[in-house]
């Protein structure tokens, strides 16, 4: 037991480190768009993000599926079928963001009508849109490098790519937003020449690493393709629930008033960092459990989950520990209009039930994605997205609270950690 602890405290540390690097860049960028004199640039790149939320995590299986089928093809100890799953997985993204670049007008025009904003947000927004979009090549195969490299339990090249893409992406957003006033337009160009500068940084450590040699009918062989495309299917469904509840909850909030959007921006920003940083201990459990399941250890599974559970809820309640001891001081680092920073203090409190049951659920849903459980993913998400939080989010619409809102939020993760716990009681008996 000491030695498996050793294992995935070391990989989870790696992993962690990785992850944080993503909101801090985040924090940073919104700090620098609040601080602005006009709010709407904020508010429009909020709007603009959810566009690339579901563009990109739409693809996220070019990740996540990557991850499991890697950590299984390890722990069975297949080097040739480890290798073909990194490039099965780049050719998708290669392809997918070909034709997402031909799409990006409609792709644009058609999320813009669907999230209702002011007139001077969708302007923010569009100018947010138009340069981030180019970074989609780079953006997508880094999912599947930043997979295939947790699937090998190397967390230290994720954290390499991670930590040049979000360096980079603090850097050209001072250069474009503070100095040259590019606002909106600036905060995504610099994420789009991140994204190309983590894609370098990927190819090169992959350069390092010996590998099988591969051949393209290999690569695209039916069978093989068939199944990676059934479990892609239901990851992706999955994921489009996730960012749906997550767009929902943003659009009913701009719906509601652009103070309103801009206190629940900063506050997801807040339940971003923690999300990465419980993520970071997912990633190991993700790695962990597809390695033991290509080995057939049922008994280091059922050890695993119990572990990854205690984790991720201690990670949530030191994160509720620091953000609530002092939520106005640290809070106003993201804005400096206090009308928002009021909103935001007054909601606060619902992180609260969202970190404590969405902790388990996101150990629960890297379990689940190391074993591919594409299934069981699938069907828990779309019940707590169609059946709990989008009701309960038309409900708050209805009679336009903000509180209603956040409740919401809260019982969607309540409804996940339900669900996924529910199908994961034979790992824990």
């Amino acid at each position: 037991m000491p030695d498996f602890l050793r294992r995935y405290g070391r990989l989870a540390a790696v992993n962690i480190l990785s992850n944080l690097t993503v909101p801090l860049a985040g924090l940073v960028d919104t700090a620098m768009l609040g601080h602005l004199d006009e709010i709407r640039f904020l508010a429009g790149v909020a709007l603009a993000a959810i566009l690339f939320e579901y563009i990109y995590w739409t693809f996220g299986f070019l990740r996540m599926g990557t991850t499991g089928t890697a950590a299984q093809a390890l722990g069975r100890r297949d080097e040739r079928e480890l290798s073909l799953v990194l490039y099965r997985a780049l050719a998708l993204a290669v392809a997918i963001s070909g034709v997402i670049l031909l799409l990006q007008w409609p792709l644009r025009e058609l999320g813009l009508a669907v999230l209702q904003g002011d007139p001077g947000v969708e302007e923010a927004a569009r100018d947010y849109f138009d340069a981030l979009v180019w970074g989609a090549p780079a953006a997508l195969c880094n999912f599947a490098l930043v997979g295939w490299f947790l699937g090998r339990a190397e967390g230290r090249a994720a954290l390499a790519m991670t930590a040049v893409a979000n360096l980079g992406n603090v850097a050209f957003n001072y250069l474009f937003i503070v100095e040259l006033g590019w606002a909106a337009r600036g905060a995504g160009l610099g994420t789009m020449l991140s994204q190309y500068l983590s894609l370098g940084a990927g190819l090169i450590l992959l350069s390092r690493r010996r590998r099988s040699r591969w051949i393209w009918s290999e690569v695209l062989d039916r069978a093989r393709l068939t199944e990676v495309m059934k479990l892609n299917a239901d990851i992706l469904i999955r994921t489009l629930c996730l960012v749906s509840s997550f767009a929902v909850f943003t659009n009913f909030g701009a719906m509601l008033g652009v103070q309103l959007l801009a206190a629940n921006t900063i506050l997801l920003r807040v339940l971003t960092l923690a999300a990465h940083l419980i993520d970071g201990a997912a990633f190991a459990t993700e790695s962990i459990a597809g390695i033991l399941h290509g080995r057939g250890d049922r008994a280091g599974l059922r050890r695993l989950l119990r572990l990854s559970l205690w984790v991720g809820e201690g990670f949530a309640v030191a994160v509720l520990a620091v953000v609530l001891i002092a939520p106005r001081p640290l809070l106003g680092l993201l804005t400096s209009h206090g009308d928002v920073i009021d909103r935001a203090v007054e909601l606060s409190p619902w992180l609260i039930p969202v970190l404590v049951f969405g902790a388990l659920a996101y150990m629960l849903d890297g379990f689940f994605l190391g074993l591919t459980a594409g299934p069981t993913l699938r069907r828990a998400m779309l019940v707590s997205t169609l059946v709990v939080f989008l009701p309960a989010a038309l409900l708050a619409l209805r009679f336009e609270s903000a509180w209603g809102l956040w409740a919401a939020m809260a019982a969607f993760m309540l409804a996940r950690t339900v669900t996924l716990g529910w199908a994961a009681r034979p790992a824990l008996n």
